[in-house]
Order: structure tokens, then C-alpha cells, then sequence
């Protein structure tokens, strides 16, 4: 995952640090709604809950029992992370299978870290190296 942060650097595609100049009215609005998304425990503990996945992905079915919510509830919140681009699902007969857009939350990562710090890579799947980058 290291290369892909770097990527997202060199090609300028990751959002401007809101401590290094002036936001646009385009990146502030791009970078709120991500940081808006963020703003509930519910939809925290749902890209917990797909971080924590050893598969990568959650059925939406799983989140009711995990999060002790209705399936309305969950549908809202994760429609509200989906279209902040957090997560992305993908439909498997009637039933919907999230994964986390870690390029999306990289990005808001970045955008809060000042000018010129080095750029640090959200851990991968492995929680062997995930333990690793934190020695």
C-alpha cells in the first residue's frame, strides 16, 4: 500500500493539504463531504468493521446483527459513505458486498497532514505488516 500513497503523490491526484495553502470551493467541498461522512460513530464503526474484515469485504446483511441497528438504518448510513466514496459495493444476487476505498480515506488522510511530511500508507490486509509499520 506504501506505493500506492506514493502514487497518489506524485501525480497529484490526492487532495491538497488543508495546512500547506488555500482550499478551492471544489477540493473544500470534496474534502468536507468525505469528512462529513466520517462524522457519525455508526458509519465509523461500519469501516472498522471493513477494515477488521479478514476478506476485505462485509455483506450488508452482517452490519444489522454487528451493529445492533435495522436494515434501514445501515442502508442509510452506508449510502452516506458510499456517496463520500469511502466504500463500494457490489451487488451479488439480493445481496450487497462492501469493501473500503482506501485510496478515498488516503486521501483524506493527506489532506490533514501539514506540508511536506512524509506520507505514510494506510496499513494493507495483513495484519502481520500492519503490525510491522507501528515497531
Amino acid at each position: 500500500m506504501a506505493e500506492l500513497s506514493s502514487t497518489i503523490e506524485q501525480t497529484g491526484k490526492c487532495c491538497p493539504s488543508v495546512l500547506a495553502s488555500p482550499l478551492d470551493a471544489t477540493q473544500a467541498a470534496d474534502l468536507a463531504r468525505g469528512f462529513t461522512a466520517l462524522a457519525d460513530p455508526v458509519r465509523l464503526r461500519v469501516l472498522s468493521i471493513l477494515a477488521a474484515s479478514p476478506e476485505g469485504e462485509v455483506c450488508v446483511c452482517e452490519f444489522v446483527g454487528l451493529l445492533g441497528k435495522s436494515q434501514p438504518t445501515i442502508s442509510h448510513h452506508v449510502k452516506i459513505l458510499s456517496e463520500a466514496g469511502l466504500v463500494a459495493g457490489d451487488r451479488r444476487g439480493k445481496w450487497v458486498w462492501y469493501s473500503l476505498n482506501r485510496e478515498r480515506l488516503a486521501d483524506l488522510r493527506a489532506a490533514l497532514r501539514p506540508s511536506g511530511e512524509a506520507a505514510h500508507a494506510l496499513p494493507d490486509d495483513n495484519p502481520k505488516e500492519r503490525d510491522n509499520d507501528h515497531k
